[in-house]
């Protein structure tokens, strides 16, 4: 019992030794040189702080936490990543103080591209990250699923902080494509030819001309190659208003 004793308490003795130097992740992670160090990522890097962990041969860098945090602990450091983070993302920096000023403005986390996307991209769940930053867009998604299955607008570049404005609802019909106009309410069903005058997403409003009648009708897009009119048309078209309003918050 004496021996278990003994041996417990200098367990107790060696843990401050064989403990790393604990340090914070820094608010705004950038580099100046392409070298990107420990002291650059890490508040309290100390005597590590320019140890050299990855390059950066773009505008900016995706490093994966977990191997962070193994660098960090080879060189003395303690880096608990508390948050659960998986990636950082370090950005370009004006000069080798870069990341020291990040550290005195804000620690928001949003959501980020993991690489750059083209206009007509579809988001993937790999292509988005968390990363932390001063301030976010006033429109930044609150979930991945927010982004993931949209279309991108506009080009992005990997490290940006994302927008809902950057994305739209894919269009599941082009102009020109001959579409199915339905009509259902209280079990009666009707279905109808029409070529579809524009592009469109589901639940977006779109003209339609009958092929039999030319007469042209406003419907709202239901699925690829199918539309819908009457009391289908106004609920789908109610939901995506509300939908609208409450990602313009």
């Amino acid at each position: 019992m004496k021996a278990l004793v003994l041996s417990a308490v200098a367990l107790l003795i060696a843990t401050p030794a064989l403990a790393g130097q604990p340090v914070s992740l820094r608010s705004d992670t950038t580099d100046a040189d392409g070298k990107i160090t420990l002291g650059e990522l890490f508040e309290g890097a100390g005597a590590a702080s320019g140890v050299v962990i990855a390059t950066r041969m773009g505008p900016s860098a995706v490093l994966d936490a977990g191997a962070v945090q193994i660098a960090a602990r080879r060189a003395g450091l303690d880096w608990d990543n508390s948050n659960g983070l998986r990636r950082i993302i370090v950005r370009q920096g004006s000069g080798s103080d870069a990341g020291l000023a990040g550290a005195s403005r804000g620690n928001v986390e949003v959501l980020a591209y993991a690489r750059s996307l083209s206009t007509g991209d579809m988001v993937q769940p790999e292509d988005l990250v968390w990363m932390k930053v001063a301030a976010g867009p006033s429109d930044a998604p609150r979930d991945a699923d927010d982004l993931i299955g949209m279309t991108v607008k506009r080009p992005l570049r990997q490290g940006a902080a994302a927008s809902l404005r950057d994305v739209s609802t894919p269009q599941v019909i082009k102009a020109g494509d001959i579409v199915a106009v339905t009509y259902e309410d209280d079990g009666v069903a009707l279905t109808l030819q029409g070529k579809a005058m524009a592009a469109g997403a589901v639940g977006e409003s779109l003209m339609v001309q009958n092929t039999a009648s030319k007469k042209i009708i406003e419907t709202v897009v239901t699925g690829p190659g199918s539309t819908a009119v009457g009391p289908q048309a106004m609920r789908l078209r109610s939901n995506r208003n509300n939908t609208l309003r409450y990602a313009a918050r």
